[in-house]
């Protein structure tokens, strides 16, 4: 299927909005994303994550560093706190657009 501008079709999520934290995280080296809807951070800041795309995009999760938001690679993040166990899947929001 295509996917726009979309990475995956699917995505894990604490609750049905992927509005709660699913954990926090402390990036191990410094990240400067390709476009807009990659969230920038420097080595050490600490990176909240409100879901993980599953399927095409693994690789990808979402998630924020202070007020910014976006995608980064989940290999970057070394994980010190988890907020939920539980992890729902559900299909990526297609009129979803980033800006």
């Amino acid at each position: 299927p295509d996917l726009g501008r979309r990475f995956a079709e699917r995505k894990r999520c604490a609750d049905p909005e992927c509005s709660m934290l699913m954990c926090r995280g402390k990036a191990m080296q410094d990240f400067k994303g390709p476009d807009c809807r990659f969230v920038n951070f420097k080595k050490g800041e600490a990176v909240y994550v409100y879901y993980k795309l599953i399927g095409k995009s693994t690789e990808l999760w979402a998630g924020s560093v202070g007020s910014d938001f976006g995608y980064f690679p989940k290999d970057l993040l070394e994980i010190n706190h988890n907020y939920s166990s539980e992890e729902l899947e559900l299909p990526t929001d297609v009129s979803f657009t980033w800006f």
